[in-house]
């Protein structure tokens, strides 16, 4: 199953240990390299604002209801875990991020996306489009499979929009995209991760 962004915004942190609402998602923390949310910001009465980042892989199950883990011992702080800082220092969002085509053509912006319920892979962006194109479409929504290229400042998918629009209806995933930060750029210097990749992740 698919979840829009803004909709698991807010969504309960429920604790088996004190077997009700401790908190709820306030953000993502998402790896730019897979396009995934390994991580949320959490806040509320029963957290610590020291411990305010649960990792994705302490999340038991995702309901209706809400996110269920063990315990509030699940939430970490920055500097817990590297997989987690690494992201945190490229200061990446998809929120209001650029999309363009190969050839250049401007898209609009993101202003929400898609994921699956079971490992919050994101699946769809929706894009806001520009003003003048905004007159026939307010908005475009594109599939996983059109990104071929993902930086700190833009996203870059395969076709015009015409033939995104339809194939957002009928295609699956298919990963095919390059990986957007050099290797030797995660690092604690986001001014340093300003350029893409150089080849493409077939």
């Amino acid at each position: 199953m698919l979840i829009t962004a803004s909709n698991f915004i807010g969504t309960p942190i429920l604790s088996m240990q004190a077997s009700g609402k401790i908190g709820e998602i306030t953000d993502f923390i998402i790896e730019p390299e897979s396009l995934k949310a390994i991580a949320f910001f959490v806040s509320g009465p029963g957290i610590n604002p020291e411990t305010d980042i649960l990792d994705a892989k302490s999340i038991r199950e995702y309901s209706s209801y809400g996110c269920v883990i063990d315990s509030e011992d699940d939430l970490t702080a920055r500097g817990d875990v590297v997989r987690i800082d690494k992201v945190l220092d490229l200061n990446f969002s998809l929120n209001e991020l650029k999309v363009e085509t190969k050839k250049g053509t401007k898209l609009g912006q993101i202003v929400n996306f898609t994921m699956t319920d079971d490992n919050f892979t994101v699946q769809q962006l929706i894009v806001r489009r520009p003003k003048l194109k905004a007159l026939l479409d307010t908005e475009l929504t594109i599939p996983r499979s059109e990104i071929v290229e993902v930086t700190d400042d833009k996203i870059i998918v395969k076709d015009e929009e015409k033939t995104i629009k339809a194939r957002a209806e009928k295609e699956d995933f298919i990963p095919n995209f390059v990986n957007p930060f050099r290797k030797t750029e995660l690092s604690r210097a986001p001014a340093q991760t300003k350029n893409p990749a150089d080849t493409d992740i077939e």
